[in-house]
């Protein structure tokens, strides 16, 4: 099939690469054969550039990004990281992905702590639940995906965040389906860790992502499992053996080097491009697709599992016969998702009219 006859509704999965970040990539690369020439600035500046458009893009301080190559690592620095023990408890959703659910279970394992699932309602995040569970004995944490993988329903980031705060509660947020078709302000909403790969909405290369700890959990949090660059003066290579477990002073303490450079190269030409289009354009963009594919489906009779008041760039749809839907948007070249019984849907800052009109059609038929 021509690929210009098909039209990309999976970012939610995987998003594609802008033409400035493959070249980024290929450019570093192609360096990569004369190491030589390659030297500190390209490496480690190339992090350094990543650390401040995340920043921006969080309204964060730059001292609270740290480099990462997935959302797993985020969720497993609080997990490994955050003071739990026996008699802690945790609380998380039932429906998360699993890189919101395995690292807590298996620190719990091994930590004492206690994780409790709070059941959805109809299939959707009980957001009342939860914060009743704040208030059960020993609550430390609560982790939460921004918004669901398999349903689009988006969690109320200030709501939870407040609510934590006021219970001295740590929130943590898996932001990997929130951030992009989404907008969000660390200074102004209570989240404490945001755990991102940026593969999906950020455009970027698989193995890029970032995790924010807000500065005052820094001293809080034990760096797991520890970098030999995690220390104060790693960065002078002619001492390398003058031993001192004296942590950086800021959110550096938790990448875990070597990372690969080539990807993050590819990852600040992806954000230099968010960036020029804007952050709140993309978001609006989103929305007024998102809402499209949601208005559209249910005119033509398909169940909305996804909220169209409430949802971030997933239209998630329930046709009577999912599996058969999916072969025929499938064979219409519309590239999309089967999750947990639903088709999902995931339009971007690329997606026109068009492109919606076709992905109805071929739904509907």
């Amino acid at each position: 099939m021509d690929a210009r006859a098909e039209v990309y509704m999976n970012a939610a999965s995987t998003g594609p690469s802008p033409v400035r970040s493959i070249a980024a990539q290929r450019e570093f690369i192609e360096r990569r054969a004369a190491p030589h020439t390659v030297d500190y600035e390209d490496q480690f500046g190339t992090l350094a550039r990543c650390r401040d458009l995340v920043a921006s893009l969080l309204n964060a301080r730059t001292s609270e990004i740290a480099m990462a190559t997935n959302t797993g690592a985020g969720i497993n620095l609080a997990a490994w990281g955050l003071p739990l023990g026996r008699g802690d408890t945790m609380v998380v959703p039932d429906g998360e992905f699993p890189a919101n659910m395995y690292p807590w279970l298996g620190a719990s394992r091994a930590r004492g702590f206690d994780v409790c699932v709070v059941p959805l309602r109809n299939g959707l995040l009980d957001e009342d639940a939860l914060l009743s569970a704040l208030d059960g004995r020993g609550v430390k944490a609560l982790s939460v995906s921004w918004t669901s993988f398999a349903s689009g329903d988006v969690a109320d980031l200030a709501t939870l965040g407040a609510a934590c705060q006021a219970r001295d509660i740590v929130f943590v947020v898996d932001g990997i389906q929130g951030l992009g078709p989404l907008t969000l302000d660390v200074a102004k909403v209570k989240v404490d860790i945001l755990a991102c790969g940026a593969q999906k909405w950020l455009l970027s290369p698989w193995g890029s992502g970032f995790t924010f700890v807000r500065r005052e959990l820094l001293d809080v949090i034990t760096p797991q499992p520890v970098s030999w660059m995690a220390v104060r003066g790693s960065d002078d290579f002619s001492r390398l053996v003058d031993y001192e477990l004296a942590w950086r002073d800021d959110a550096r303490r938790f990448e875990q080097v070597t990372l690969a450079y080539q990807d993050f190269a590819g990852m600040a030409a992806s954000l230099e491009l968010l960036a020029e289009l804007g952050k709140e354009n993309v978001a609006a963009h989103v929305a007024t697709c998102t809402r499209a594919l949601l208005s559209g489906a249910a005119e033509r009779g398909v169940e909305c599992v996804t909220s169209i008041e409430r949802h971030a760039g997933i239209a998630s749809v329930r046709p009577r016969d999912a599996e058969q839907a999916s072969a025929r948007l499938g064979a219409r070249g519309v590239i999309h998702s089967l999750r947990e019984g639903t088709i999902r849907l995931s339009p971007y800052c690329y997606t026109t009219d068009a492109d919606v009109e076709a992905t109805l059609d071929a739904l509907a038929d």
